[in-house]
């Protein structure tokens, strides 16, 4: 191919997700997801990369975990001043960082531990999650320069501009274990490469990481708004964790429904649907506005599990494997194989159809689709079996 003839100007199906579930609960390093991502720079251009890993707090486990970045003192100032009168901290610290070659001017990192006063829910007469949602809300629209950009329990988000595995040194991921991990390398083509901006995406314990373009984003940002949500990141990728929590937490529908409202069947494969038409049909009335359009692949992670979803006709890649209690999903195979060389079955997630791993000996999530029909799904798609591909 002649470079020349300017063909790769613009590639919009860039971006690199990578991620995997331990449903044993078994807690590994950091590095492991490093590496996965890593052998996939070439999807991304160096303005952004992150992680989330679940488990990295084991001895503050029952405290939420604020990660901040701050552009100055006085936005760092302001924004104590909001969590000291909402939350009692436990434990406030600097997120440990090392020089790092490509990343460049980091703002000012920070965590924060702490717990909500039971006695100001009462007098609210409001959720926790609610509460805290607000709090990240209140700190992420009215204080200039700040940005929370974690804020569930025993677990973090990492995220910076430069190549992934530039950003997992320079958080020193290989310092913490986790049995959850997801990560992003961004390859921007609408919006700026800011610190911001950089995925992933979270809200509570939510996290989600992106590849695609969402062309709703509008309708979709002005439904959430109806709902209390402020998006103020400047990317399109927050609206899919803010419509996660929505869908999951607040109105409690079932994972594969609230999938189905994300990326819905079309109008004509609703009418041959038997069995399921009248339910499709009133999820794409009920839900319209939270239908995801635009080509996408993202990854969401909860504390409980990790789910992988397509756009409804699967204009961007996503490959799923298992080997023993591990699901990996990754934009290619390639970065599976990296940090699982012989895995027991891979397979390609069909379009709009989500693939699924959860993590075991938990109390089962209200949200969890039946271990059964995870299988039956996993079974129907196209596997791969070890003999045919290692």
């Amino acid at each position: 191919m002649n470079l020349k003839q300017g063909w790769f100007e613009k590639d919009i199906s860039g971006c690199s997700i990578s991620g995997f579930i331990c449903e044993d609960g078994k807690r590994v390093s950091g590095e492991t997801i490093i590496r996965s991502i890593a052998l996939m720079n070439e999807r991304s251009n160096g303005l952004g990369g992150g992680f989330a890993g679940y488990g990295i707090y084991p001895e503050m486990k029952e405290l939420y975990a604020f990660h901040l970045m701050f552009e100055d003192n006085q936005a760092k100032e302001e924004t104590e001043k909001i969590l000291n009168e909402s939350l009692i901290i436990d434990l406030q610290e600097k997120i440990p960082t090392q020089r790092t070659k490509g990343i460049h001017h980091p703002p000012i990192l920070m965590r924060y531990f702490g717990k909500v006063d039971e006695g100001r829910l009462f007098d609210m007469e409001i959720s926790e999650e609610d509460y805290i949602i607000q709090t990240v809300m209140k700190i992420n629209s009215s204080v200039k320069g700040a940005y929370v950009f974690s804020s569930g329990k025993n677990m973090g988000a990492f995220k910076a501009v430069g190549y992934p595995h530039e950003v997992g040194r320079f958080y020193r991921l290989e310092e913490y274990e986790g049995y959850i991990w997801i990560a992003h390398g961004r390859f921007p083509t609408n919006t700026p490469g800011w610190w911001g901006g950089a995925h992933p995406f979270t809200l509570l314990d939510f996290a989600v990481v992106h590849n695609g373009e969402i062309s709703s984003y509008g309708i979709n940002k002005r439904y959430l708004e109806m709902f209390g949500y402020k998006c103020t990141l400047m990317t399109d990728t927050e609206v899919m964790a803010y419509l996660f929590d929505l869908l999951l937490r607040r109105h409690h529908l079932p994972i594969e429904i609230a999938c189905m409202a994300l990326a819905p069947p079309t109008w004509r494969e609703i009418d041959h649907r038997d069995g399921e038409m009248e339910l499709a049909k009133a999820i794409r009335i009920v839900y319209g506005s939270a239908l995801v359009n635009g080509p996408f692949a993202i990854l969401l992670a909860h504390s409980k599990g990790l789910i992988g979803l397509n756009d409804r006709l699967k204009l961007r890649p996503l490959v799923a494997a298992r080997k023993d209690n591990t699901l990996y999903i990754a934009s290619e195979e390639s970065g599976i194989r990296e940090i699982c060389p012989f895995p027991d079955k891979v397979w390609a997630p069909k379009a709009g159809e989500p693939v699924m791993g959860w993590l075991k000996g938990e109390e089962r999530c209200e949200f969890e689709l039946s271990r059964t029909r995870i299988s039956d799904r996993e079974k129907s798609q196209s596997v791969h079996p070890v003999s045919s591909m290692c």
